[in-house]
């Protein structure tokens, strides 16, 4: 069975809701392998709520689809306050990226009372910028950091060069022709902090449209997360009958 936008392979998954510091109640999913332990943890901060980000968001909800089974990842997907999708409707309301810090430490102590492996923070547009402002207390507490389509809004310079001394990978993938911040501002926006890895997006936008864009994204989080699952599988070897869920629009935020 060739891998597409709406395939939804094997995994345990699991409605879960947790609380922050600030008394409020966060709603997400947990993706697991089906049938072992996983090697690591994908931890997802989702792209600007008023733009239309949640947990759902496009590439968010296709990690949660395909890499439990493709390489023994965990995904942990919420949604931020005052968020809401099929799953339902985290408490509270747009906190301007300040707020949401309490929800990112929720999240992480979430994946660590689960006993869930080698977590790492991975942002999406807004999420990023939630991750560069309020993870940096956080690092002795995770495995890693990826960037998708950082736009750095509210993140600034000086956000961005404390994390220069630390010692877990961080890594940027800069869109080719991102709306917000492509390579050339990218590389000089960065270059306050040269440990973190950029990597450039070759013809790819900042909502990473279409199933190319899609797997190079998954490709990248499983090179890191789990390097002996890379480079990801096109197909797999499900029943024709394996169920497909209903539509998406695939290039939701």
């Amino acid at each position: 069975m060739l891998i597409t936008s709406t395939t939804v392979l094997p995994a345990t998954r699991t409605e879960v809701s947790f609380r922050t510091s600030d008394g409020l109640t966060l709603v997400g999913e947990l993706s697991i392998p089906e049938h072992h332990p996983p090697v690591a943890t994908a931890l997802f901060l989702h792209p600007l709520p008023t733009a239309g980000g949640f947990m759902d968001s496009h590439v968010i909800r296709k990690a949660a689809w395909r890499l439990p089974a493709l390489a023994d990842i965990a995904v942990l997907r919420f949604n931020f306050r005052g968020v809401s999708s099929p799953r339902g409707t985290s408490e509270g309301t747009f906190g301007e990226g300040i707020e949401e810090a309490h929800d990112l430490v929720a999240a992480l102590d979430f994946v660590q009372a689960q006993g869930l492996p080698a977590p790492w923070l991975i942002g999406w547009s807004f999420g990023t910028e939630v991750i560069l402002k309020h993870a940096r207390v956080l690092v002795d507490r995770i495995s890693g950091v990826l960037l998708l389509s950082p736009p750095l809004h509210r993140a600034t310079d000086r956000d961005v060069a404390a994390w220069s001394d630390v010692s877990v990978p961080v890594v940027a993938l800069i869109p080719e022709f991102d709306d917000f911040l492509p390579p050339e501002p990218a590389r000089t926006r960065f270059g306050v902090a040269a440990n973190i890895e950029l990597v450039e997006a070759h013809g790819a936008k900042h909502l990473w449209v279409g199933e190319k864009q899609t797997s190079f994204v998954l490709g990248e989080i499983t090179k890191r997360l789990n390097p002996d699952a890379w480079p990801l599988p096109a197909a797999w070897p499900l029943p024709a009958a394996w169920p497909l869920p209903a539509a998406w629009p695939d290039e939701s935020p």
